[in-house]
């Protein structure tokens, strides 16, 4: 009997240092193969965003998460409400963990919506993390004709945005078709930083952008009253927006209200880090693990507070939950979100 109970407890022990040894040597692979190297953060949006302002705010900690303590820089690949950057990391980006990308959180409702024109599978691409959610917020102009949603019901506005692929773009367009808004939506600016500007230049009334950028670049222009919030895209009211409602209170249609938050769902994904499709396993499984000890790292934390950037992470499996939520929504909700983001901007 004690013999037996002698080989059970070797038999163990030796399984333990084989796994043990196997994940060392995993470990010891990742750390090789990243040491010397450059990883870059893919973003597909101009300099001045929030896109932007998280990319460089992870690259200047994750560095040292990653085992080999790889330099990590930011590039950016503007174009298409970010969807050139997007195809461009799902067919030719390099798939050996040395790019990971930050893009729209909406890509996984493009691809529903119009898959015919999204060149990527977001469920075919790896989320290592998400820095912090996010909510487009509509905000005006504090001379405009419009200053609230009952507003928009009486008063036609001009609302500024870039191409209409673009979640801050679709808000305005939702709007109008399923509230019954008196919108009439002027695209064609490069960035929602360029259409933030017109709205500061009187050249529009609204404009919609996430509650980070406003938040963060436009802080002093809120804090003068310069802008008023008019709507938030989001489950429930921001802390920091209490009295401002949201868009799917706004109805009572159920189809109507079911269009709306599918339409926000994306903001759960918010500004997350992905790997392109056909990046090894034990490489993915690296940088989450770094990710996850950045989300922890006081350094990072404290520099995202002086810099006013919310932080509100969500580990990588639980990015890929929501995603998969999103492209099974049903057909009939897809349909009545299609049929509003189309007749917002042709009507």
């Amino acid at each position: 009997m004690l013999k037996s109970i002698r080989l059970l407890t070797i038999a163990a022990a030796t399984a333990c240092a084989t796994i043990f040894g196997a994940v060392s040597a995993q470990a010891d692979a990742v750390s090789d193969f990243y040491s010397g190297k450059t990883v870059t953060i893919l973003i597909g949006h101009p300099p001045g965003g929030s896109y932007d302002l998280y990319a460089q705010l992870l690259a200047q900690h994750f560095g040292k998460h990653i085992p080999g303590n790889p330099t990590v820089i930011v590039q950016g690949m503007p174009g298409g409400g970010g969807s050139l950057a997007a195809a461009h990391f799902y067919t030719k980006a390099p798939k050996d963990g040395t790019m990971v990308a930050l893009l729209p959180e909406s890509l996984a409702q493009d691809q529903v919506l119009d898959p015919k024109k999204s060149r990527w599978d977001v469920s075919k691409m790896r989320f290592i993390g998400r820095v912090a959610d996010v909510t487009s917020v509509m905000m005006a102009r504090k001379d405009s004709p419009v200053k609230s949603i009952e507003d928009s019901l009486k008063t036609e506005a001009n609302v500024s945005c870039s191409g209409r692929t673009t979640s801050s773009a679709q808000t305005g367009a939702v709007l109008k078709s399923l509230i019954g808004s008196k919108f009439n939506m002027v695209c064609g600016y490069d960035s929602a930083t360029a259409s933030a500007l017109a709205v500061f230049r009187g050249e529009a009334d609204l404009t919609t952008t996430v509650w980070a950028n406003w938040s963060v670049n436009y802080a002093q222009q809120l804090a003068a009253g310069d802008v008023v919030p008019v709507v938030q895209f989001s489950e429930k009211r921001l802390t920091d927006l209490p009295n401002t409602p949201t868009a799917v209170e706004l109805t009572n249609d159920p189809a109507k209200k079911q269009a709306i938050e599918f339409f926000g769902a994306g903001g759960d994904i918010g500004r997350a880090l992905m790997t392109p499709p056909g990046t090894p396993e034990d490489r993915v499984a690296g940088l989450s693990q770094a990710f996850d000890e950045l989300m922890k790292d006081p350094d990072f934390l404290a520099d995202a507070k002086a810099r006013s950037i919310p932080i509100a992470p969500m580990a990588g499996k639980d990015v890929d939950a929501v995603v998969e939520k999103i492209i099974t929504t049903p057909p009939d909700v897809v349909a009545t979100l299609q049929k509003a983001i189309a007749d917002g901007f042709n009507n």
